[in-house]
């Protein structure tokens, strides 16, 4: 069964990811699709943060509870399934489950809520339905039935207003919006950062780079502390930048040099738009095993965690790259003309649509399953999840 999984991040008053939300596509109610879930049960992220999982179409009937869902899930149902001809059963078979629930409010709020049998964690609320003004009303009146968190939340000003209204926290692309006007030109810090990848791009010695390097030394810091970090998995602690050298070699090291450079923002929203784009680089280097020659994994990487370089530099993608050494493909993919690693990036980037035809399209041209997309993402979430920023 084509199943494919999009996400959003939920994101806290401290603009914090605590959570991520799973919109499962593709499904169309049919119990398969709780098999397909199942099959996923080993690439699940099992860190702290959470996961909403929102099905488009609810499995049939009680399929849903074949489902061995992780523990750090927490599972969307709307009103239908507590109305329905087996809404007896189904209830009992939710308070058998033990399952993480969210409520997502509808018109049969009244009966699901008022019925008193019903537990539920949070109460969602979709920000499509309902203006700033009614979520007020509405998170007052649902507080003591569970947490309230508003979904689909795509514009700054909507989020400011969720919280406002009351909500905890809310899910939504909002970051992707740029929070001012590109600045013309990179700030010390991020040119620094600069001339030390370009060293490592020209092979330059590496005293030299260590000298660079030495010139900041929180930079240094954090370079080892991304090495030895548990998402790269060696077997050793990184003592220096010349056993860095030594261990990983220049190739393996511009990739880690360029997470200094996508985790240098100041902006509030940033260690979101951090986790997207490293998220993006892991799952872009993971599905190009097979498609592409090894030698370009780690500029896969690259593209995807650059691809949101313009907003947390808070400059135009042109200006951001004019002084980096990049390879062409990366700066082609990444200015919008093409090139063999556009389709990973654009794939990436379907995996944070609201619609699960677009990335069915994309991963179809790239000859990938959905078993590929989902297990590829759901790995890529894992390895951001393990990185501080």
């Amino acid at each position: 069964m084509s199943l494919f999984l999009t996400r959003q991040p939920v994101i806290n008053r401290q603009g914090k990811i605590i959570a991520t939300r799973l919109c499962v596509h593709g499904g169309g109610g049919h119990p398969a699709a709780v098999d397909a879930l199942n099959d996923l049960t080993d690439a699940w992220p099992q860190g702290e943060r959470g996961l909403f999982v929102h099905f488009d179409v609810l499995p049939d009937g009680l399929a849903l509870f074949d489902w061995v869902a992780p523990a750090n899930v927490t599972i969307e149902l709307p009103g239908a399934p507590f109305a329905g001809e087996q809404a007896e059963a189904f209830v009992a078979a939710l308070k058998e489950s033990g399952l993480s629930l969210c409520y997502t409010f509808d018109a049969g709020a009244a009966q699901v809520l008022g019925g008193g049998g019903n537990r539920f964690r949070f109460v969602g609320f979709d920000t499509a339905a309902f203006s700033a003004a009614q979520l007020k009303v509405l998170a007052a009146k649902t507080e003591s039935f569970g947490i309230p968190v508003a979904f689909n939340v795509e514009a700054q000003e909507a989020f400011k207003a969720c919280l406002d209204a009351g909500m905890s926290a809310a899910a939504g692309w909002f970051v992707k919006q740029p929070a001012s006007a590109p600045a013309k030109q990179l700030n010390a810090s991020q040119a620094h950062i600069v001339r030390v990848l370009n060293l490592v791009r020209k092979n330059a010695d590496v005293g030299e780079i260590e000298t660079a390097l030495k010139q900041d030394v929180a930079l240094s810091y954090k370079l080892l502390r991304y090495i030895n970090s548990a998402g790269f998995g060696l077997s050793c602690e990184v003592q220096s930048f010349r056993h860095a050298v030594t261990i990983l070699g220049y190739d393996k090291l511009n990739k880690w040099l360029s997470l200094l450079l996508v985790t240098a923002s100041k902006d509030p929203m940033a260690p979101t738009l951090m986790h997207t784009a490293l998220t993006r680089g892991r799952m872009m280097e993971q599905l190009g095993h097979g498609l592409v020659d090894p030698s370009e994994y780690d500029n896969l990487f690259i593209t995807g965690a650059f691809s949101l370089l313009d907003l947390l530099l808070g400059v135009g993608m042109e200006q951001a790259l004019d002084a980096m050494y990049l390879p062409e493909p990366i700066t082609d993919a990444l200015l919008g003309n093409g090139g063999l690693y556009a389709p990973f990036l654009e794939l990436a980037r379907a995996c944070e649509s609201g619609d699960g035809a677009p990335l069915a399209a994309q991963a179809e041209l790239l000859g990938l399953s959905a078993a590929q997309v989902n297990r590829a993402q759901l790995a890529a979430l894992a390895f951001a999840d393990t990185m501080e920023y």
